[in-house]
């Protein structure tokens, strides 16, 4: 949402509430508001009438846990989603082709199983358990948060162009194609754990004299 939806969003918050004779307060509006803001106003709206119709939920007022779980469903179902993505790239693009998904998250998380040429050579038998592993790492970001992601996923064709010293080629877009593009330009290069020699951290100001004897 805009800021510019605040005082009816304010106003739709307060409705419902007065709908359930429950008591209200600017408070609670706030805080409605910072959980609520990053969809559009129209979805909030739907997800409460949703709700306010649901027997069961709808004799409370709207929570925003209960919200979420509408528009954006459960991390469960959302890590299977995005396994459904992958599994797709795989089959379609396979293991040669540079690919970039629709959300950063997904990067994030084939980066850690190895990366993308070798998930994609992954065998037959070994998917249930690729599947598996992939969601429990997805679940375990999500809860997370913010999580550093690289701008696309190498090929082997890369691989191979950057040892003669040639250029890559531009990534398969999966996915929604503006959000994926909006996915490589947020990347970033650089690896999530940075990994330095000895050697190397000694020469940074200050580690050497914390690690002189007291």
């Amino acid at each position: 949402m805009k800021p510019s939806d605040r005082k009816e969003f304010a106003l739709l918050i307060a409705g419902v509430f007065a709908y359930h004779r429950a008591p209200c307060s600017n408070a609670l509006i706030a805080m409605y508001w910072t959980g609520c803001k990053r969809w559009e106003l129209e979805q909030v709206q739907k997800a409460i009438n949703d709700l306010t119709a649901d027997p069961d939920l709808g004799r409370f007022p709207p929570k925003i846990a209960d919200m979420t779980r509408v528009l954006e469903g459960t991390k469960t179902d959302l890590s299977l989603i995005a396994w459904g993505k992958v599994l797709d790239g795989m089959q379609r693009v396979g293991a040669y082709t540079a690919v970039c998904f629709d959300e950063g998250l997904i990067h994030a998380v084939i980066e850690d199983m190895g990366g993308w040429v070798k998930l994609c050579r992954s065998e037959l038998a070994e998917l249930p358990h690729v599947q598996r592993r992939f969601c429990e790492t997805y679940r375990a970001y999500a809860a997370r948060g913010d999580v550093p992601f690289p701008p696309s996923l190498p090929g082997a064709h890369d691989a191979d162009n950057a040892l003669r010293g040639f250029a890559g080629t531009p990534p398969v877009l999966i996915g929604n194609p503006q959000r994926a593009a909006e996915v490589r330009r947020m990347g970033v290069a650089a690896p999530k754990t940075q990994i330095t020699s000895a050697s190397a951290a000694l020469a940074l100001p200050g580690v050497a004299k914390s690690l002189e004897p007291a």
